[in-house]
């Protein structure tokens, strides 16, 4: 707190202005979904990511050639939550046979809150909702077969490695990880790429790392930051409660740092289009916007 500072409209030093121009100038060459660690992957069908404009009422439908049934094991609370209430959303409107698995139970008190209160919606949608932790997915799904399994729950193998285990015994294909942009190592030239350091140790390396080595499709996205419909977090509310008492608005240091702030469908959306295609097999994706802003 006490690095915090309102912001001001200060002359900027020209070394801080040539750090700036440097930082604009390495965004723009991460135009690409999946960034310079290589030829960008083809993708085995046309697909855009819209933007928020294109989304004139929050329902992007990624159509699909081939209809597939997708378990989704999904968090029961944090910001990643709506991942997968989005991506529930997205893949039932395009009309894809979607379960939806909570971890914890259904009565838990964190269920009283977004995006849970709204599962009316993809339930109308034709998904299905059931709750259960990763070690009891054969005991409440059975005999069942998935042909895509995505885990947007775990951090680590004792709560991934249950959840793909599974799949193997669901005949999945394809195992789909939602793993996170803390995974890399700090550096002096933000923002990262898919081919920077990470930390070896940390679980959601080490799960990276396994699943490779599964008879699975694997593919990892990383998001950052996320924002958006359905989000149960509560420091946005913050930040717009200064505003409208005409608060000034608190950032760390320079207020200069590279961040990346996503819309959660827009990250479904990306997820969603990697469901049934083999170019994203064995691939790891930054799923963030392609455009940094600072804090300022």
């Amino acid at each position: 707190a006490s690095s915090a500072r309102a912001t001001r409209r200060t002359p900027r030093s020209s070394f801080t202005m040539s750090a700036m121009s440097a930082q604009s100038a390495q965004c723009s060459t991460f135009a690409s979904r999946k960034r310079v660690c290589g030829t960008p992957v083809k993708a085995s069908r046309a697909f855009v990511v819209p933007t928020r404009a294109a989304s004139s009422a929050r329902s992007v439908v990624v159509e699909a050639a081939d209809k597939k049934k997708v378990l989704i094991v999904n968090t029961n609370g944090g910001g990643h939550a709506n991942i997968g209430f989005w991506l529930a959303k997205t893949l039932g409107a395009a009309g894809h046979e979607v379960t939806m698995n909570v971890v914890g139970e259904e009565g838990d008190k964190k269920m009283q809150k977004t995006p849970f209160t709204l599962f009316d919606e993809i339930r109308a949608l034709g998904v299905k909702t059931v709750w259960c932790n990763p070690d009891a997915l054969k005991s409440v799904h059975g005999d069942a077969k998935f042909d895509v399994v995505v885990d947007n729950n775990g951090k680590d193998m004792e709560t991934v490695g249950p959840v793909a285990d599974f799949a193997v015994a669901a005949g999945a294909s394809q195992f789909l990880f939602v793993s996170s942009a803390g995974i890399y190592k700090p550096t002096v030239a933000p923002p990262h790429v898919e081919c920077d350091a990470v930390k070896e140790s940390s679980g959601h390396a080490v799960v990276e790392a396994h699943l490779k080595t599964l008879p699975l499709k694997m593919s990892s996205f990383r998001p950052q930051y996320l924002t958006g419909y359905g989000s149960n977090k509560d420091c946005e509310e913050w930040f717009f409660d200064r505003i409208v008492r005409g608060r000034p608005i608190l950032v760390p240091g320079s207020g200069d740092q590279l961040s990346s702030v996503t819309h959660a469908e827009d990250l479904a959306t990306m997820i969603a289009s990697a469901i049934g295609n083999d170019a994203a097999a064995g691939e790891i994706f930054n799923c963030v916007t392609t455009k940094a802003g600072t804090l300022n």
